[in-house]
């Protein structure tokens, strides 16, 4: 019979797991030629190279098993209150959990002469950081909460699913919406709107920091999505953030089946001396 260790999904998940994985890190200072990006006019020297858009497989696979409400609060306790993204909701029922790094695209207010159909061709163009996406990504576009002018549509999203990107989360809005949920992209939004991004918004870069849903978000930082929204978490907490997660996890689990047995709150939710004791007798079977 596998013992209760064995068993533990989160603990297997944990597996493999090292304290030397390079997570967000920072390049070094003679990267090689393939890590060098175009260099973007005032960008600070930090953000002309590419970051590791690469993911820990047990890490993803770990945080699948983690609510990104789970990851607030250990984000909370670490004095991080900004990290759920306002808006973004799942455009449908039933979209998996997801987890990916961030890809980041950044729009500013419509101006005519620069939000115009003709731009969609330019170097600097929605659908220039389209190619530019890296599969495993989940995209971050910052729309400015502008809800009259979708972000993308149906053929950017289909072009995304074909180069692998996991997901995309704006705080706007996409247009054809029946095309999108076609394409089998899973995408976070406030809701559809049938103008095109140029009516509202001038799409201006991608990969710089940028503002979603009132949350800064860096190129490198991790994105966790599901039926509560996007929240992002710093690519240098990673790792701590990922195991704390799952302890917490396991805690919230072991409270549910007191209160499903009857048992009260107060000492329980959060637990007191005595049922810490009783909730660490119970989980050292998954340690």
């Amino acid at each position: 019979m596998p013992s209760a260790h064995a068993t533990d999904p989160f603990r297997r998940r944990l597996q493999g797991l090292k304290s030397d994985v390079a997570v967000g890190t920072v390049p070094p200072a003679n990267p090689p030629d393939h890590c060098l990006r175009r260099p973007r006019r005032g960008m600070p020297p930090q953000f002309t190279l590419e970051p590791a858009m690469d993911l820990d497989p047990q890490i993803s696979a770990t945080l699948k098993t983690v609510s990104t409400a789970t990851i607030t609060t250990v984000l909370l306790k670490k004095g991080l209150r900004n990290v759920w993204m306002r808006g973004p909701k799942p455009s449908k029922a039933g979209q998996p959990r997801l987890v990916g790094r961030a890809f980041t695209m950044r729009f500013v207010p419509a101006r005519e002469d620069l939000a115009t159909p003709e731009s969609w061709a330019s170097a600097r163009s929605t659908r220039a950081a389209v190619e530019d996406m890296p599969p495993g990504v989940i995209t971050v576009i910052d729309a400015m909460g502008v809800t009259d002018a979708g972000v993308f549509g149906d053929i950017l999203c289909a072009r995304m699913a074909k180069r692998g990107v996991a997901a995309m989360v704006t705080d706007g809005v996409v247009r054809d919406i029946a095309g999108v949920l076609a394409t089998g992209l899973p995408v976070w939004c406030q809701g559809w709107a049938a103008p095109a991004s140029v009516a509202g918004l001038t799409f201006v870069n991608w990969q710089e920091p940028i503002g979603c849903g009132g949350v800064a978000i860096f190129p490198d930082d991790v994105i966790v999505v599901d039926d509560d929204g996007a929240v992002v978490i710093p690519h240098k907490m990673l790792e701590e953030v990922t195991a704390q997660a799952c302890d917490q996890e396991r805690m919230e689990e072991w409270i549910m089946s007191e209160v499903t047995k009857g048992a009260s709150l107060p000492g329980l939710y959060p637990p007191n001396a005595e049922n810490k004791a009783r909730y660490e007798a119970w989980a050292k079977r998954f340690r």
